[in-house]
Formats: structure tokens, sequence, C-alpha cells
């Protein structure tokens, strides 16, 4: 079977790369291992959505058609650190109707394969699985377990930070485990969050708590390894006396709502992230430390990007050319570089216990508060990805 392009990873970087091409003449073929659904009750994976991401979804015909009483606008973030350090972002004061959204995993990724399963010039695999990647002169073969085999100019990696593709593509990625995970779970709270998001920076990690819609709110508990296993085995009941009190009860007693999850926390870089017929989005890409709340902000930018450069192409030119795959590194080489070294710098400063240091990043913190011009252009790079 021949196509023009072959996405495998059907997850909400992968997807929302088709939506995007649905208006071009490329033929193109999604393969994934298991369509999204969407869980009973709240779901424990949670992102916050940019500004910018809105707009893509919503020029995908997607934001629209979200149900909006579960998504979580965020019209102020304050941010706490380990010593009197304090930094308030408003979205009234930096010109913005909202900071982000916070909102399910499954009520974006659900929606988008909507629009997918519609889309005339799309073909999906799925369930299905690569087995084999063979990368020549003038065509890539994909080679799925059930022996189907699939031919196309490019192959697109969107199968998240232990990519498949961009093993079998020979590219090299650098992987550092922060010794950390990121506890995952949702409370209903006694006081209402007024659209408010709450990050600290403790000795025992980073602690945010994110709005969801009403008195609901999503906890991201960057904790050490040994303290992420103590709180996923404590009974409910004192893991949210735990969870109170790490965020001085900002919101009251808390009552946990559905299950807890934990994931590893990483920083991966890669060498490059295109080569002659291959080109990698989202988490294949890169891997940054959740404190920011970017990542799947950075992998939606990268599909946008990377549908651009493919829809302007001539009908006569070849899509994998590394020549044209360079036109999207270029455009994607600044925020995640960016990203990724700023929320490292972040994480490592935090976590080191020294009196000074921790002088010098609380009074760092007070001073950026200070500085208005400063902290707008904040908003506004993690709002948009630019200044």
């Amino acid at each position: 079977m021949k196509f023009d392009l072959i996405i495998v990873g059907g997850g909400l970087a992968g997807a929302a790369l088709a939506v995007a091409l649905r208006r071009s003449a490329l033929r193109i073929a999604v393969v994934e291992h298991a369509a999204p659904r969407r869980p009973t009750g709240w779901d424990a994976r949670i992102y916050a959505y940019s500004p910018a991401s809105a707009r893509f979804l919503d020029e995908l015909g997607v934001w629209a058609h979200l149900d909006h009483d579960r998504l979580g606008p965020v019209s102020e973030m304050r941010i706490h650190g380990d010593a009197g350090g304090e930094l308030v972002f408003s979205a009234y004061d930096s010109g913005l109707e909202e900071l982000a959204w916070i909102g399910e995993s499954s009520l974006v990724h659900v929606e988008i394969w909507e629009s997918l399963k519609r889309q005339h010039n799309v073909t999906l695999f799925c369930p299905a699985t690569p087995a084999a990647l063979e990368i020549d002169a003038d065509v890539a073969t994909l080679r799925l377990d059930d022996g189907r085999s699939l031919q196309a100019a490019l192959v697109i990696g969107a199968d998240g930070r232990d990519s498949w593709v961009r093993e079998r593509a020979g590219i090299e990625a650098t992987v550092k485990p922060y010794g950390e995970r990121g506890v995952v779970a949702n409370f209903v709270c006694e006081r209402p969050n007024h659209g408010v998001a709450f990050q600290w920076f403790r000795a025992d990690g980073v602690l945010a708590w994110l709005p969801l819609p009403g008195r609901t709110m999503s906890l991201v508990w960057s904790a050490p390894d040994a303290l992420a296993d103590e709180l996923l085995a404590l009974d409910p009941e004192p893991f949210c006396a735990r969870v109170e009190a790490a965020g001085g009860r900002a919101l009251g007693k808390l009552e946990l709502a559905g299950q807890r999850a934990a994931f590893p926390l990483r920083l991966m870089r890669v060498e490059e992230v295109v080569r002659p017929r291959v080109a990698l989005i989202g988490d294949a890409a890169h891997a940054i430390h959740p404190l920011s709340g970017h990542g799947i902000n950075l992998g939606f930018q990268d599909a946008k990007a990377l549908a651009e450069v493919l829809a302007a192409l001539p009908s006569w030119r070849d899509a994998g050319e590394l020549s044209v795959l360079r036109r999207y590194a270029r455009m994607r080489a600044e925020e995640p570089f960016l990203l990724q070294y700023t929320t490292h710098a972040l994480s490592r400063l935090f976590g080191r216990q020294d009196p000074l240091l921790s002088s010098l990043r609380n009074v760092g913190m007070n001073l950026t508060g200070q500085l208005p011009v400063l902290k707008n252009a904040l908003v506004r790079y993690a709002a948009n990805g630019r200044f």
C-alpha cells in the first residue's frame, strides 16, 4: 500500500498532524495500537492547554466541539518558593483571556480522533503495531506485525518518549532520569479554586494544583522516587491529608476523585529531529520536566509547523527530502530548546538544599514579580511560544 505520509502514533500530536493536513492532497496512513476512549469519571492524565494550542485546536475544528464544562480556565498562577519567594502571573495583567485551560488528555484526544476517522485522505491502521522500517533513497517502507507493508515518501515518529521510529531511524537520544516521578490525582475541594493554579517549590519536589471546573482540582507532584512510593501506598484519607498539608490547605479539605497514577520523569534530548524520510514530533522529539506544564503544547506546535511545511509543497516535490524537513527543524529549534533548559535549570536550582542558594533563588522570584515587563514577557512566551 502506497501513501505520501505515514504517521506512526495516533496520540494527540500525531492525530493533530493528520487532521491539520485534512485539506491537502496528501495520502496519509496513521498507525496506532489502540484508539482513545473516555474513562469513567475524571481522567488522571491532565494537561495545561496554552492559548496557542487552543487556537491550533480551533483551526482544526476541535476546540468548539469539546465539552467546556470539563475545561478549567486559568486566570491566575501563584508560584511559591521554598523560603518566602512568591511570583504571581495574571491573565488580566498580561492582556490575555486565560493563561491556559486545564483539561483531560482523553477529552481532546477523543475529539481529534473523531475528526480523523471522518477524514477522506486518511487510512487508519488500528489496532496495528510496526515491526520493521526500511529507509531507501526514494522511499520508506514500514512493515506491520500482521504482515502488511506500507510505503511512503516520509515517516513521522509521533510514538512517544520511547519512540520506535526514532530508534529504527538511528537517531540518538540522550536521556537523563531525574530520579523522580510525577504523582497525579484529581480531587473534589472544600472551596472553589476561582481559576487559580498553584505551584510550590518544596524540599520534597515541585507540587502543582491545577484548577478543573467547579470545586475540582488536579494534582501533579514531581516527587523523588521514595516519596512517590510512599504517596501511592497511602490509603485515600491520609493521602488527601498529605496533599492538603503540602499545599497549605489553600482549598480546604480534599476528597480523592478517581485513581492515583505516577510516571517517571526524565529529560530527553535528541541529536536531530529529522533525517532523510524521517521526522519526529511531540515526545518522540523532546521530553521536558512537567513543572512548566508545557509538554503537550510543544507537541501541538510541532504538528502545526510540520503541517504548514508539508501543505505548502508543490505536488512534484518530495516530502521526504532532507532540505524540506530541515525547514520544519529550523521552525522548531528555539521553543523546545529554551523550555528544556529552563525547566531543567529550575528543577536543579530548587532541588539543591543549600541555605545561601535558597535565599538567592527566592529573592530572584520576588524581584521578577516586581518587574512587570519581564513578568508579562514570560507569560506571553508561555502562552504563544514566542515573546
